[in-house]
């Protein structure tokens, strides 16, 4: 399990001519999925590379189950948009790439690849290379890669993006049931409400830059969840509408964007 706490951080870019991040103040209970919403450009990656320390803040704290973050974790995984796979390791291998850094032996992590790799439907692919395989089936890989290691704590950066609409689909079932057989805590960037609405307990609303958190909507639709029943369900659209009506003027800047897909 991971508790989160954030508290009045902020962040700066160009020598602080460009403030990204300002005043976030949050908090992400164990085993919560918060998913975090807002245009282009208002510091939802910066706010997870922060989280996982990959970059520095400047002002405020991050706790981590009460202990303040400033160096990465091994307990926390990221998955990015572009898969992340090493083009020269074979699939198993990137799968085992974050156990053999945490020293795990050999056989717990052939044993754990070998877990992954059956549920992420990679069977007979173990020893094909990234670009022989498909952009869902790298992405399964990513994701499988992220979870072997048993983290507390997913950042999930916008890992659907670059899927074709079907494929996309297929992931966030796939993310859905392994987030009720493994309980983890998740936090997850999208640009899409309706992504949002059928992943996250709660939505983080931000701004346009300096990214800041406008509201945060609790997403009470019961789980467990299938897309379907979720678009079915009465509060459905009630949520999207509300999301969509409170991100316009945030799209009407130039170069913003969130999708209503």
């Amino acid at each position: 399990m991971a508790k989160i706490v954030i508290r009045n951080l902020t962040k700066t870019y160009s020598g602080g001519e460009v403030l990204a991040l300002k005043d976030i103040n949050l908090e992400v209970e164990p085993y919560e999925s918060l998913c975090i919403l807002g245009p282009s450009g208002c510091g939802k990656t910066t706010l997870l590379r922060i989280i996982d320390s990959l970059i520095a803040r400047d002002q405020g704290e991050v706790l981590i189950d009460g202990k303040s973050v400033d160096h990465p974790r091994p307990d926390v995984a990221m998955v990015f948009q572009h898969f992340g796979l090493f083009p020269w390791k074979r699939l198993d291998e990137n799968i085992a790439y974050g156990l053999q850094l945490r020293g795990t032996a050999r056989q717990e992590t052939k044993t754990a690849v070998h877990r992954y790799i059956e549920m992420m439907g990679l069977k007979g692919f173990e020893k094909s290379y990234p670009h022989q395989l498909s952009g869902g089936m790298q992405q399964r890989a990513g994701l499988a890669r992220a979870l072997a290691i048993n983290p507390s704590l997913l950042l999930m950066d916008e890992p659907f993006g670059a899927l074709d609409a079907q494929t996309r689909e297929i992931m966030q079932e796939e993310l859905l049931r392994i987030l009720e057989k493994d309980k983890t805590t998740m936090i997850f960037v999208t640009h899409s409400i309706d992504e949002a609405i059928l992943l996250g307990d709660r939505i983080v609303m931000m701004s346009r830059r300096p990214g800041r958190i406008r509201d945060i909507l609790p997403v009470d639709i019961p789980r467990p969840r299938q897309i379907l029943s979720v678009r079915a369900h009465p509060r459905y659209l009630e949520l999207r509408n509300s999301i969509w009506e409170m991100l316009k003027q945030d799209l009407d800047q130039p170069g913003n964007e969130v999708s209503r897909s």
